[in-house]
């Protein structure tokens, strides 16, 4: 990792967790890309990209950004821009605003969103649930659609795990012999 100034506003690792609101690409004056972490009380500045960070929590709970890309083409279908369940147990669903590979590309937290606006034809303003807002550099229109994608895959996902929770609640045990 390269030597970077730390100050409070700057960790060198962040994990994801069901306070983050988004992983944000960001540029900094030098044309360096680092990534803003938007929490519910806090944000911090972290030098891995927000595809690294997205992927290293998919790590954490088992799986990896390609694998939960994959998930979620088995379960609906989306190849492109693919939302993913980071954990679906605690309800940590993100979508991508552009491709994951773009160094550009952020993410943002499905449960947290409050509505979204049109800033102008290429910006959309996202309001938070606690009240934060942010303009990213995405159309409304492809915004309204990721978030559309997100809600079908959740429910669909959720729908499996209901599924199997209730076949594993009808089967009976094995009386011991």
């Amino acid at each position: 990792m390269t030597d970077l100034l730390f100050n409070e506003f700057y960790i060198p690792t962040h994990e994801v967790t069901p306070l983050t609101l988004a992983v944000l690409a960001k540029v900094d004056q030098n044309g360096n890309s680092n990534t803003c972490v938007l929490e519910e009380q806090a944000e911090y500045f972290v030098s891995f990209s927000s595809s690294k960070i997205i992927d290293n929590a998919c790590k954490f709970f088992g799986s990896s950004l390609r694998g939960r890309q994959d998930g979620t083409r088995d379960i609906c279908g989306i190849t492109h821009k693919a939302p993913i369940a980071v954990d679906p147990s605690s309800g940590m669903y993100f979508f991508p605003t552009t491709s994951p590979a773009n160094s550009k590309c952020s993410w943002i937290a499905h449960s947290h969103i409050d509505q979204v606006t049109q800033v102008d034809n290429s910006h959309t303003e996202v309001l938070f649930k606690n009240g934060k807002k942010i303009t990213i550099s995405v159309s409304y229109g492809s915004v309204l659609n990721q978030i559309q994608r997100t809600a079908q895959f959740r429910y669909l996902l959720d729908n499996r795990i209901k599924y199997l929770l209730k076949q594993n609640a009808d089967m009976v045990a094995e009386p011991f012999a």
